[in-house]
C-alpha cells in the first residue's frame, strides 16, 4: 500500500469506527465545476485533484464505515445560470448531500444562495472573492480570499524590487477579478505605492493594445493584473509584443497561479509574481506523493494549486461525513465547520465564518522559464 494510501487510512480511520458498516451504497455528490469552455482549465484541474483524492479514500475504505464516496459532476462552462440550473438539479433530482464547487466566485454568488435556502451545504475550493461566505450558513471554503494573498504579494514586490509605481489592469465583469483588484487597489494605497493609471478590460476581449499602449507611454514600474489565465496570457504575451521591456514584470492574483500561465503566454510570463496557499516544490512527503500520483494518473500532467486545494477539500468532507455519523446536509454542515485537516496544503481549519483560518503558508512565486518557482 503506498504512503499516500496511508496517509489517507490514517486521516480517516480514527473516525470510521462508530459509524455504520452493513450499508455499502455509495454516498454521492455534488460538484459543480467548468469543464468546458474557455476557463476549463481551472474546472478540470479540480476534476483531477477531486478524482484523485477520491480514490485514495474510496481505497481505503470510504466512508461511514465502509461505504464509497462518489461524485456527481455537472459542467457549468463558466456560466453563472448554468452553475445556478446544476445546484437545482443536484439538490432536487439527485438529492445529494454536499456541493463541491462552483468553480469561479460569479458562480457562487447564482449557486450558493440555492444551496443556502436549501440548506445543502456547498464547499467551494476557488472561490476567492469577497463576501463569498456572507451568503449564508451553508456556504464555505477552503480557498484562501485574495484579501489574504494578494496583500503578501504586493509587500514582497515593494520590499525586494523597491517597486514605487504601477499601472493596473483588471477584468471588470467578472465577481473574482473585480473583488481582486478591489484588495489590489486598496493594498497599494495602504503600501503607498502610486497606480499611474487604471485600465479594465471585458473577460470575452482578445485586443488588450490601447490599454497597453497607455501603459507603456506611463513607464510603470510594474503592471498589476486582475485576470483569469486566459485573458492574462494575452494580455501578457501583447505586452512585450508592445515593447514593454521585461523589467516592467506582472504582479497577479490568484487567476494568475496557474501553470497554464507559462504554457501559455511562454517567455512573455517571465518575472510574474504571484502569491499561493501551495507550491509544488514543497518537500513534505504528503505533498511529494501527492504531485507523484497526479503526474501517474494524468499522463506527466503537473498539479497546480486548483488540483491541491480541491485534492484536500474531498478529504475535509470525507471527515465531516464521518463526523456526521449520516449523510444529512444538517449533520455534515454541522460537522464541516470543526473538521482539523492536515493535507498537501499544510494545516488547514475553518473560521467561524467558514473560511479557512490559517494563512501562515502563503508564499510569493515567480515565473522562471515557463514554470513557477518559490521566490528567492
Amino acid at each position: 500500500m503506498s504512503r499516500r494510501v496511508l496517509l489517507a487510512a490514517a486521516l480517516l480511520g480514527s473516525s470510521l469506527a462508530g459509524a455504520q458498516a452493513q450499508d455499502k451504497a455509495p454516498v454521492k455528490l455534488g460538484a459543480i465545476e467548468i469543464l468546458t469552455g474557455p476557463n476549463s482549465r481551472y474546472g478540470i484541474a479540480i476534476q483531477r485533484g477531486f478524482d484523485l483524492a477520491l480514490a485514495d479514500i474510496n481505497k481505503a475504505g470510504g466512508v461511514l464505515g465502509g461505504r464509497p464516496l462518489a461524485i456527481a459532476y455537472e459542467d457549468s462552462a463558466g456560466a453563472k445560470e448554468q452553475a445556478l440550473n446544476a445546484a437545482r438539479k443536484l439538490i432536487g433530482r439527485d438529492k445529494v448531500p454536499l456541493i463541491l464547487g462552483p468553480t469561479l466566485s460569479n458562480e457562487m454568488f447564482a449557486a450558493g444562495p440555492v444551496a443556502n435556502e436549501r440548506k445543502v451545504p456547498i464547499v467551494g475550493t476557488s472561490t476567492t472573492a469577497n463576501g463569498i461566505t456572507a451568503i449564508g450558513p451553508y456556504v464555505f471554503r477552503t480557498s484562501l480570499p485574495e484579501a489574504d494573498v494578494i496583500p503578501v504579494t504586493l509587500k514582497t514586490a515593494k520590499d525586494k524590487f523597491g517597486i514605487k509605481r504601477v499601472a493596473v489592469m483588471y477584468g471588470n465583469d467578472d465577481a473574482f477579478t473585480k473583488s481582486a483588484y478591489d484588495v489590489m487597489k486598496a493594498s497599494l494605497e495602504k503600501l503607498g505605492i502610486e497606480t499611474l493609471t487604471t485600465e479594465t478590460f471585458g473577460s470575452k476581449d482578445s485586443d488588450f493594445s490601447a490599454q497597453l499602449t497607455k501603459i507603456k507611454a506611463l513607464n510603470p514600474d510594474a503592471i498589476v493584473l486582475s485576470a483569469l489565465v486566459e485573458a492574462a496570457s494575452g494580455i501578457e504575451l501583447q505586452a512585450r509584443q508592445l515593447g514593454i521591456p521585461e523589467k516592467v514584470f506582472f504582479i497577479g492574483g490568484n487567476g494568475l497561479n496557474s501553470p497554464k500561465l507559462g504554457d501559455i503566454a511562454g517567455k512573455a510570463a517571465d518575472g510574474t509574481l504571484v502569491g499561493s496557499p501551495w507550491f509544488i516544490g514543497k518537500p513534505d512527503a504528503a505533498n511529494q506523493a501527492f504531485v507523484n500520483a497526479f503526474k501517474d494518473k494524468y499522463g506527466g500532467d503537473l498539479p497546480d494549486q486548483f488540483a491541491a486545494q480541491a485534492y484536500d477539500t474531498l478529504f475535509i468532507v470525507a471527515k465531516a461525513i464521518d463526523a456526521a455519523g449520516a449523510p444529512d446536509s444538517e449533520k455534515i454542515k454541522d460537522a464541516l465547520i470543526k473538521v482539523k485537516h492536515t493535507g498537501v496544503m499544510g494545516p488547514f481549519s475553518f473560521s467561524d465564518s467558514r473560511d479557512p483560518a490559517d494563512t501562515s503558508g502563503v508564499v510569493v512565486l515567480v515565473m522562471k522559464g515557463g514554470k513557477f518557482q518559490l521566490l528567492q
